[in-house]
Formats: C-alpha cells, structure tokens, sequence
C-alpha cells in the first residue's frame, strides 16, 4: 500500500506549476494574434478558458496576463470583464492602457469595482460624458478632481450640474471645474456663494458677461410690450434682465427715503435691520431675499457688485460695509483684508457686467421660486434637479443652505 500524499505546511510559498505558467503566456499569446491567425469566435473561445485558468491563478500570473493583453486591439468580452474586476493594481493595467475597452466596459467597472478602480479611471484619456457620468454619480471627491485634471475628459451639462451641487459640500473642486471650458455662467454664478475668494475673482473676470448684444437686438421689443401695457409675464420678465437700468423707480416713490443711496447712508448711522434691508433691495431694484442674501454674505464681494450694478459711488460702498459691521482696518491701522478685497472687486467690474451678474441671481434666487420648488427645498428634493429649470436649480443650490442643510 503506498503512503499518503504529504500534506504542505500553510506557510509554505505555493507550488510553481510550470505548465501552467507556459500555458498562460501561450493562450494569452493566441488571443494576441491577428485576425488573420485567429477569428473573433476562436479568440472568444480561448479567452474563455484563460479566464477559468486566472480565476484560480496567482495574483503574479494574473497581473503578466493583463500585461500581456493591455495593448491589443480587441479583447474577448470575458476575459475584459474579469480583469477589470480583479485587484487595482491588475485592473489598473487595462483602465490606463487598454484602448479596446468601451464605454460599457468602463461604466459597469465602475458600479460593479470601489474607489481605487474608478480613482483609476478618472485618470483615463478620452474618458466619454456616458463615463464620467458614472463617475460623478458615486459623489467621491478626490474621484472627481481626478476627473476635472484629465484634460482629455469630456463632460456632460449634467455632469457639471452635479459638481456645482457638490462642490457646495466640497468646495476644493470648485477651482478644478472653473478651468474646465464646460462650466456656464449659470453653474459660476450659483457657485460663488461658496467658493473663496480667488475662485471668486475668477468667476467674476471670466463669467460676468455684457448684455450689450442682446440690448442691441430687442432695442425696439420694449417700445412694443410699453404698447401692450407689460401685460405679458415672459416677455417682462426677459427684457427686465435685458434692460440697461437697475434701479427701481416706481419705488422710490413709496420709500421713506429720497433713494439708494440715502437709505444706505441712514443705514450707515444706525444700523441694518430687517426694513431698512428690504428697502435697499426693492430701490436696488432686486426681491428681499436676493438682497438678504448678499448683505448676508461672509466674504462681502456680493455688497461691492451690487454697489457697481446700480451706479453707486465708492463712499456708498463703504455706507455699506460699515451697515453690515464689517470691519475696514485691523488692530494696527492697516487696511482689513476683506474690505481691501471688496473695493477691488468693486474697481474691477464694468457696470454693465455686474448688473449681468446681480440680475442672475435675482432671477435665480427669487423670481424662479415656486411653491413646489419651496417645497424641495425644505424637503432637501434634490435629486431629480432634470425637473426644474436653470434658474431654480441655482435656487435650490443657493438657498439650501439658509433651510438648515
């Protein structure tokens, strides 16, 4: 009777079967020929066999494998699939080389792997908008910037839709995506209540846009809706962001001050409350909660475009900085940091440009609230922002923060 087989220590290294090593490199090689050599359903056979053979190989083998078949032209569908499933380091090799992979290859790697595969994938040249889709879907940060510094990425309108929401809760991807040409000035625009304060400058010197075309080109659409009495609401609502005043004149009318610029000094004196608030907004010519929203804001760049967007002088600027309490110098004398940011944001916009810019938000901020869209906003409904237009969705982006999110 022959003795029993021994049994191998478990902390013996594994056997080294060279047969099966040649045997890899050999099938691996097959479906490396040409199609001259070889076609698609003898190629899709043997593919099938290495992925039973690598299923129980070494992680050493697998990774000589994808070696191996990285470069080629066409790969069998099986053996795609199971390689860019396996370890980072062995997917890696095709995610970064592999031209023959689609985008369907690419996006179910993408649901089906973790973090380090789609890290990977970020990085990949000619990456589709189907792909970096997928992507951005997962919501991971340092995926995304990844991303935004692949220059041969391409990005959908949704897909840029999505970073600009998320850059709210991740604001290091803001100044990755104002480089990137896909951005709009809608995205910028809502993105600059969060952003600091050089992807602000940014914004403002590449998005704040003239309306000097679009004047030229209705200049005789105002006298018709004067003649129609304004009864249309879109038309109105239009030529209100076309047209080159700012200022509310009928509301001068019924304020309590002679105009902007002397509600803004009584509120130099004696402070900003809520009445005095809404009526610099409504003489400014823009709704309450746009105005809130500016004179709410930290950095206070928002105070210097508004002052530029409705003519005010340099000395009314400064009426409004200190109406807010923000401070103009420090301890020892010198200028304040933010109140030197401010006067050059002021200096460095053209009027028209800026009224670009504050009639955008008012658009977007209040005049495009719904009901409904109250309601998704509270709710934290942001999930299907395909449902609303450009403007709520800046709406939704901008004020969610001030719904306690």
């Amino acid at each position: 009777m022959s003795d029993p087989a021994p049994v191998p220590s478990p902390d013996a290294p594994p056997p080294v079967f060279r047969a099966r090593h040649a045997l890899l490199k050999r099938l691996a090689d097959v479906v490396s020929l040409p199609g001259s050599r070889v076609n698609a359903f003898e190629r899709s056979v043997v593919g099938d066999l290495l992925v039973e053979m690598l299923r129980l190989a070494a992680p050493r083998e697998r990774q000589r494998v994808a070696q191996r078949l990285a470069p080629l032209a066409e790969l069998p569908n099986s053996l795609a699939r199971m390689l860019l499933r396996d370890e980072p380091a062995i997917a890696g090799l095709l995610i970064e080389g592999c031209a023959s992979l689609s985008d369907a290859d690419l996006v179910a790697c993408a649901r089906d792997t973790g973090i380090d595969h789609r890290f990977l994938m970020a990085s990949r040249r000619g990456l589709s908008e189907v792909v970096t889709e997928t992507l951005i879907a997962f919501d991971e940060a340092p995926v995304i910037e990844a991303v935004l510094r692949n220059t041969t990425s391409r990005l959908s309108q949704n897909g840029v839709e999505e970073i600009v929401s998320l850059s709210r809760n991740a604001p290091e991807l803001c100044g990755h995506l104002l480089r990137r040409s896909e951005l709009r000035p809608s995205g910028a625009y809502v993105m600059f209540w969060w952003c600091g304060a050089e992807d602000r400058k940014t914004i403002l010197q590449r998005f704040a846009v003239s309306r000097e075309v679009m004047q030229e080109v209705v200049e005789d659409v105002f006298a018709m809706a004067a003649e129609e009495g304004w009864q249309d609401p879109v038309s109105r609502k239009a030529l209100q962001f076309i047209e080159r005043r700012q200022r509310n004149r009928a509301a001068i009318e019924k304020s309590p001050y002679t105009s902007l610029e002397h509600a803004i000094a009584e509120a130099a004196k004696s402070g900003l409350g809520r009445e005095v608030a809404a009526e610099i907004a409504y003489l400014a010519g823009i709704k309450p909660l746009t105005g809130a929203k500016i004179l709410g804001d930290v950095g206070g760049e928002p105070l210097a475009i508004l002052c530029k967007a409705t003519g005010l002088s340099r000395v009314d600027l400064q009426n409004l900085w200190r109406s807010v309490r923000r401070p103009e110098t420090r301890a020892d004398g010198t200028v304040h940091p933010d109140w030197e940011r401010v006067q050059i944001t002021y200096e460095m916009l053209a009027v028209d440009r800026a009224q670009t810019v504050l009639r955008y938000w008012n658009w977007s901020l209040s005049s495009a609230l719904s009901p409904a869209l109250l309601k998704a906003i509270r709710d934290g409904d942001d999930q299907d922002l395909d449902d609303y237009s450009a403007p709520e969705r800046a709406a939704m982006m901008a004020l969610a923060e001030n719904f306690g999110r």
